[in-house]
């Protein structure tokens, strides 16, 4: 029959913690038992791999792709030769701002050419609208509203007297040199998405294209 009153369930417990104490030899063998048992648990948890285990053993070889050697990313998964340090693999050479003027595309000097005649030319009487329309097939059209406020009368030049020869070559632009009758003009020729047009001019002592 279940005890039900404090006092009843006390006198139990008095007779559990006492049983031990009533011989040595229930005491002694109480002690072995607990012994044991903290052997025992200490054991079973000791086998178990801790958090940092399984997420630095088993953690990075669930995640390694299959045939990957574990290697550290960034290596090159091959083993230094004895004797040799490490090396990066060879990095590819920038291409450089400035190229040589021998590189200038053709394309870019026959525009300076072609606007550097249609520039110079301008017979009395010629408007600034009649003038701007000879230049638009080679110019820009944000430098088209620049030469729109130029009077044709003030251009010195009047025709064109030698080829035109790059100064300065860069893999979007080419500043080039192209002489004339009155003076030696530097165009600014830009590639405009596969087509080249002037975007600027001046002359060639102040080396200062606008």
């Amino acid at each position: 029959m279940p005890i039900r009153s404090p006092k009843g369930r006390g006198a139990a417990y008095r007779v559990f913690w006492q049983w031990p104490l009533r011989s040595p030899a229930r005491l002694f063998g109480c002690v072995v038992a607990l012994l044991a048992l903290a052997i025992g648990a200490n054991a079973a948890f000791g086998l178990l791999p801790s958090k940092a285990e399984r997420g630095g053993v088993f953690g990075s070889a669930r995640h390694a792709a299959p045939g990957s050697s574990g290697t550290a990313p960034g290596a090159t998964g091959l083993a230094p030769t004895e004797g040799q340090p490490n090396r990066l693999p060879p990095v590819a050479e920038l291409t450089p701002r400035a190229l040589p003027p021998a590189q200038a595309p053709p394309a870019a000097l026959t525009v300076a050419a072609k606007w550097t005649k249609a520039w110079a030319h301008h017979p009395p009487g010629t408007s600034t609208a009649s003038w701007v329309t000879g230049l638009r097939p080679y110019t820009t059209e944000e430098y088209l509203g620049v030469l729109s406020t130029v009077d044709p009368a003030n251009i010195p030049a009047t025709a064109v007297t030698g080829p035109a020869r790059a100064t300065v070559v860069a893999p979007s632009s080419v500043r080039v040199q192209v002489p004339t009758d009155a003076v030696n003009l530097v165009v600014l020729v830009v590639n405009t998405g596969g087509e080249w047009r002037v975007a600027g001019y001046d002359r060639a002592e102040t080396a200062n294209t606008r």
